[in-house]
């Protein structure tokens, strides 16, 4: 069954992700290593991990199958869910591939160095009304592809 799994820590579109699921009576697990508020909803489940690095990652990773949604700006976690077969969008609609995780990953890598030498500072843009929108038009997207590709029994 499709399971959306949220990197949730800084996720700006948390409420979104609510509102969608909802809609289409999917399960939701929220992960996270501090205590997050998620609305009382039976479908929206809060998974508290140990504090750590990557201790939220993981857990997505060790739960995500090839017909889940895994919702992450954190670009190792989309490569390491991608690996396990998930679908994976980035907070702005932007969907992680095994085509392109890889330039994607490189350019993380870039941008870490050139901050590293004081080429660059500051970090990605603020999220938009238009990013939302980006969003949920590829959240939707992703849905119906995992549907159309197992239909539900």
């Amino acid at each position: 069954m499709l399971h959306i799994l949220v990197d949730a820590d800084a996720c700006p579109v948390k409420q979104e992700i609510y509102r969608v699921a909802r809609r289409y009576g999917l399960p939701v697990t929220v992960v996270a290593n501090s205590w997050l508020r998620t609305p009382d909803d039976p479908a929206v489940r809060f998974q508290l991990v140990p504090e750590g690095p990557d201790a939220a990652d993981d857990w997505i990773v060790e739960q995500a199958q090839p017909d889940d949604i895994v919702i992450t700006g954190d670009i190792p976690l989309a490569a390491r869910a991608i690996k396990r077969g998930a679908t994976v969008l980035g907070p702005k609609g932007n969907p992680f591939t095994e085509r392109n995780i890889g330039s994607v990953l490189a350019t993380r890598d870039l941008m870490a160095d050139l901050r590293d030498l004081g080429t660059v500072t500051g970090g990605p843009a603020p999220l938009q009304p238009a990013d939302r929108s980006r969003f949920l038009q590829a959240f939707d997207t992703a849905i119906q592809a995992i549907r159309r590709r197992r239909p539900q029994a």
